[in-house]
């Protein structure tokens, strides 16, 4: 009985040795959870049971449990590298198996789609063709490389302040090219449907009456709705209350009608250059929060909703998982949004190797959502978790399974040096 009492400790203490010795060789690991070995007792039974004194019959490994305690975050400066703070794993798909990771080594393929360093592909929430997300319809992550459309500009939103101490100007019919027939102006780049910016300037002149100004709008130095033939502006009166807010027009807005983008030839005349659909673009001007007060003229903001063509810059990931495009013309765009999934037992899952795990029964089903909703924890991009192994541990670990094993196989030997004795008896 000794015998086998001594062998299984010495096969415990050696399974203890290989679990805490993978765990030493995988403290450098991106995203490992280290495993513990744990051990129970046999006593050997009948029909009618162990017995009142029942004698131990040795040792056997009950389960290698996993510890997903969190790791450290390391930051790398990459911007695809992800780390999750807190509960829950990456989702990726190797042609449709499914299998979830903390590691989060991530880049793209030639194709555009997020990938780990297996070439396993990132799965979270597409988009639409407006850039929303697309929430509960997961998918293979896929970043779209080509360049971004153009927006013609439909709204300019501007807030200003005009002198109410200025008196009419000196020359009084209105001259883009007399500083003395304007009290101040202001420009701003607009775009049409192609991606060509064109500069529209804003001419103010107080009248003579009281609280009234009117405003001079030309594009290119040309009139908006027919720049071939006209350099007349379009024009608007501004009225202002005796407390210096805009009253007309009352939305505080006015229209640019039928805008005709049109360029300057070499011989000096210019033509339309074919951006603007048939009667042409219409662009607002959205002037409420203006005021008149008795301070210098000044624009306090500005803001238009068009943009040129964009070439792909760069990406970022929020802490909530969604991908951003940034392009080279300022504008952003929702490329997608990455999921967690969590389990009601998280060790109940299979490792697979690639430090991933698959679903098992005991973990049950995976329950996906955001990072930062529920009891899910947050991403960290640019960053990787650190491997859970705390050497000065698993190098203790190491010590006491030797002392295991050399102490059970004492124990055989002196079963056997009692066993000789009685060979020996004559």
């Amino acid at each position: 009985m000794s015998f086998n009492i001594g062998l299984s400790g010495m096969r415990a203490a050696s399974k203890d040795l290989n679990v805490t010795g993978n765990n030493i060789a995988n403290a450098g690991t991106a995203g490992f959870k280290q495993s513990r070995a744990e051990f129970a007792d046999v006593y050997a039974s009948s029909v009618l049971g162990t017995g009142k004194n029942p004698q131990g019959s040795g040792v056997l490994l009950a389960n290698v449990s996993q510890q997903f305690n969190q790791g450290n975050i390391n930051y790398t400066q990459n911007a695809l590298d992800l780390a999750i703070n807190g509960n829950g794993f990456f989702q990726v798909s190797n042609n449709g198996a499914l299998s979830y990771t903390r590691a989060g080594y991530f880049g793209t393929d030639k194709v555009g789609n997020l990938v780990d360093n297996f070439g396993y592909k990132l799965q979270g929430y597409s988009v639409d063709g407006n850039g929303n997300i697309q929430t509960g319809r997961v998918s293979d992550l896929k970043i779209q490389t080509s360049s971004q459309e153009p927006k013609a500009t439909t709204k300019v939103t501007q807030g200003f302040n005009l002198n109410s101490t200025n008196i009419e100007p000196i020359n009084t019919p209105f001259d883009p090219a007399d500083p003395l027939s304007y009290n101040s102006s202001t420009s701003t780049n607009v775009f049409d449907e192609q991606g060509n910016s064109h500069v529209m300037t804003q001419y103010f002149v107080k009248t003579g009456t009281a609280n009234t100004w009117q405003m001079h709008v030309l594009v290119n130095g040309r009139n908006p709705a027919d720049p071939v033939n006209s350099t007349a502006p379009s024009t608007t009166n501004l009225e202002f209350s005796p407390s210096g807010s805009l009253v007309n027009p009352a939305s505080g807005s006015t229209p640019i009608a039928g805008w005709q983008p049109a360029v300057k030839n070499t011989d000096g005349s210019w033509s339309l250059n074919n951006a603007a659909p048939a009667g042409g673009l219409n662009m607002t001007l959205d002037m409420r929060g203006s005021t008149q007060y008795a301070s210098s003229f000044a624009v306090n903001s500005v803001s238009q909703d068009g943009y040129t063509t964009g070439e792909l810059a760069g990406l970022e990931i929020s802490e909530t998982g969604e991908i951003f495009a940034r392009y080279t013309n300022g504008q952003s765009k929702v490329q997608g949004q990455i999921i967690l999934a969590n389990f009601a037992n998280v060790q109940g899952l299979t490792p697979v190797g690639k430090t991933q795990w698959v679903q098992s029964f005991e973990s049950g089903e995976p329950v996906r959502n955001p990072p930062g909703s529920g009891t899910l924890g947050s991403l960290q991009a640019g960053a990787l978790e650190d491997s859970n192994v705390e050497l000065s541990d698993q190098l203790v670990n190491l010590i006491v399974a030797q002392r295991n094993y050399q102490a059970n196989a004492k124990t055989i030997e002196t079963e056997s040096a009692i066993t000789q004795t009685i060979i020996n008896l004559r």
